[in-house]
């Protein structure tokens, strides 16, 4: 049973450029501009009349765009939710800016060692990590810890959480590598069961449902799970719409200052449809399309699903805005 028909979540691209050069990602491989103010502020105002709550502005690496704070000062104008994933490199120099803007704070770690982390990013950000959890706690933000779980670095986890993220009162995001294209990668059945057994420790955020749906084989085609392109809306740098998802989408539509009318075309309507039954969708557990594909029909990883965003949202405060019936949405 479908509970949610509108799309809840925006997938804002404001560059494809980074700082890093993480192995399991490509997108800093690809040229890209930089997202306008005035497209933007345009696009918000279409993503709130379409029902979407949650903008999360990625990249790339986000904090290259020097805008950054200005554009978030508009998103939160408009009443969203907003959420960044950082390497942290440029952290210490925009916090001030950042400042109260930012209600999901990520900063990427991925490995205890330094060395390690360095090398699976490409590039020597393990101290600005730890530099940055400190100014951000100085500054009143609640940031977490983003850990791409892997089954080179599974057994990280425990130092990751007993000396970085308890000591600091930070919630450790558990968050399954996942595999696109010749990207990324799987976890083993192993990797999987030493994974499930931090569902319920205090302070860790893993979603038992991504793991279900990893022992299932990921996405059907058949019958499909996915719920991509309907509950979330992708925006690239050039200002136009991917479908039917960022990963897998092959086509992308100029928005041209109308996106609520253009999502709603029934040339897109009629890509929506395909969402989860394309070819290459077989298989897929793209965690990012996943979570709010898991939250908007009831089934078996919507149960499973269910507490760990509960307990996230409570925790960070976000549970009121998302479920208060008289929301701005």
């Amino acid at each position: 049973m479908r509970l949610i028909s509108h799309p809840v979540l925006c997938n804002y691209y404001v560059t494809y450029r980074c700082n890093a050069k993480c192995h399991f990602c490509d997108i800093w491989e690809k040229p890209s501009p930089y997202i306008t103010l005035k497209d933007a502020e345009k696009n918000f105002i279409d993503l709130k009349k379409l029902g979407v709550k949650v903008i999360d502005f990625t990249g790339g690496e986000p904090l290259l765009h020097q805008q950054l704070p200005e554009l978030l000062t508009l998103a939160k104008k408009y009443g969203f939710i907003t959420t960044i994933t950082t390497n942290g490199l440029l952290y210490p120099k925009k916090a001030h800016q950042l400042k109260g803007l930012i209600d999901m704070l990520h900063f990427s770690l991925d490995a205890f060692d330094k060395a390690t982390h360095d090398k699976g990013r490409g590039v020597a950000c393990y101290d600005k990590v730890l530099e940055s959890i400190e100014l951000a706690k100085s500054l009143g933000e609640k940031p977490d810890i983003l850990f791409t779980v892997m089954n080179t670095n599974i057994d990280d986890i425990s130092e990751v959480y007993e000396h970085i993220t308890r000591p600091n009162h930070l919630i450790l995001l558990l968050n399954p590598i996942f595999e696109y294209g010749e990207v990324g990668g799987g976890l083993s059945k192993t990797s999987i069961e030493k994974l499930s057994k931090w569902s319920n420790q205090k302070h860790i955020f893993l979603n038992d449902a991504f793991l279900t749906l990893r022992k299932d084989g990921g996405n059907h085609i058949e019958n499909p799970i996915c719920k991509a392109a309907s509950t979330s809306i992708v925006i690239s740098p050039k200002n136009s719409l991917i479908l039917p998802c960022y990963h897998l989408g092959d086509q992308e539509f100029d928005i041209n200052g109308e996106l609520a009318s253009l999502y709603q075309s029934k040339k897109i309507q009629a890509i929506i449809a395909q969402e989860g039954k394309l070819p290459e969708c077989e298989g897929c557990a793209i965690n990012c399309y996943m979570q709010p594909s898991f939250s908007v029909e009831i089934n078996k990883y919507f149960w499973k699903a269910l507490p760990s965003t509960l307990k996230y949202n409570y925790w960070k405060g976000t549970w009121k805005h998302l479920f208060n019936s008289k929301s701005t949405f």
